[in-house]
């Protein structure tokens, strides 16, 4: 019989994926759930939680196992994960992804960084971080995210058959997709094979923070500001899709822009900067200045638009948003 490594109050072992639209975390968690249930004999359960079904949008999801003999009657999010796996690093901007860990929770990160650089981004006091390239695994597979990811999982979850998770692989892809078979059965051996850890300890006198469940509301009647001002407002200037993107982005070569705006036209979130210059003879024209990369969630219509090559489609490498960056200029945010 398969046991846990350890269980909450409750019996259950837990496990919540951080990801956004577009990366399989839904796919994953019920993968996942059924290599449990079918593979080792486990109860288990898997759903996920999402808003709006846009790509980038976040969306988590949430596995728990437990013995056979326990009933699984807590269908609530999961708040106190043993293991997390996160699909964008970046998601660590706007979210609290490692929110609710134990001292000894493993957290999971598709990331090029080392094991301390992210310890440092995700504020992490304590615990086992694994690091996994699943993004550059995948584009090198010609597979998705999702599989890379499982693969690391069942490197952490070694109470499921990494073997069985293979036919669950075969027996989805097989007769829709054959050809997507093999890429995906690589993805995964590469995922569950490349995983680095690192265990970080508990500083002496220091202390894990303390738990807030996930829907404590931030504003409340003791806290509201007077007259009711929202000190947060969701608009389009502070928006950052930054996250969105999963692996690639655009490239500008200033030298073979013709600025015919045809990448500013298919754009969706008004990426490109732009500057009224006089041209050659003296007429004011518009020219484009560079690309807020703050606003790209990396679709990538504006290299398929751009009719010189002066925008192409490159990976994503640490830093190069931020040190190539052109923003906006509104006169109006602060």
């Amino acid at each position: 019989m398969v046991m846990l490594p350890k269980v909450n109050e409750l019996g259950f072992f837990e496990i919540r994926l951080e990801s956004i639209g577009g990366l399989g975390a839904n796919l994953a968690g019920k993968m996942l759930a059924e290599a449990g249930v079918m593979g080792a004999g486990l109860n288990g359960v898997s759903f996920s939680s999402y808003g709006s079904e846009k790509k980038g949008s976040a969306v988590k999801a949430h596995i728990r196992f437990c013995d056979i003999d326990t009933r699984i009657r807590d269908t609530s999010p999961v708040e106190r994960p043993h293991v997390i796996g996160v699909f964008h690093e970046n998601l660590s901007k706007t979210i609290n992804v490692i929110s609710g860990m134990h001292e000894d929770s493993i957290v999971l990160v598709n990331s090029r960084k080392t094991p301390e650089q992210l310890k440092s981004q995700l504020k992490l006091k304590a615990g086992i971080i694994a690091v996994v390239d699943a993004t550059g695994i995948a584009l090198q597979e010609n597979n998705r995210v999702n599989m890379a990811m499982i693969g690391g999982l069942f490197r952490l979850c070694d109470f499921l058959d990494a073997e069985f998770m293979k036919g669950v692989i075969r027996k989805s892809l097989e007769k829709k997709y054959p050809a997507a078979v093999q890429p995906a059965l690589d993805t995964f051996q590469r995922g569950y094979d490349e995983v680095k850890f690192q265990t970080f300890l508990l500083d002496e006198g220091d202390a894990m923070p303390s738990f807030v469940r996930m829907d404590t509301p931030v504003l409340g009647y003791e806290t509201q500001p007077l007259g009711g001002l929202i000190t947060n407002p969701g608009n389009s200037i502070l928006k950052d899709l930054s996250i969105s993107r999963a692996g690639k982005m655009p490239h500008f070569a200033d030298d073979k822009c013709i600025h015919c705006a045809a990448c500013d036209n298919v754009c969706p979130d008004f990426c490109f900067v732009w500057e009224e210059q006089p041209d050659k003879k003296g007429r004011p024209q518009m020219f484009l200045q560079g690309i807020d990369y703050q606003y790209c969630k990396g679709c990538l219509k504006c290299v398929q638009a751009c009719p010189t090559e002066a925008l192409s489609s490159e990976l994503e490498e640490d830093g190069y948003a931020d040190e190539h960056r052109v923003a906006h200029k509104f006169h109006l945010a602060i």
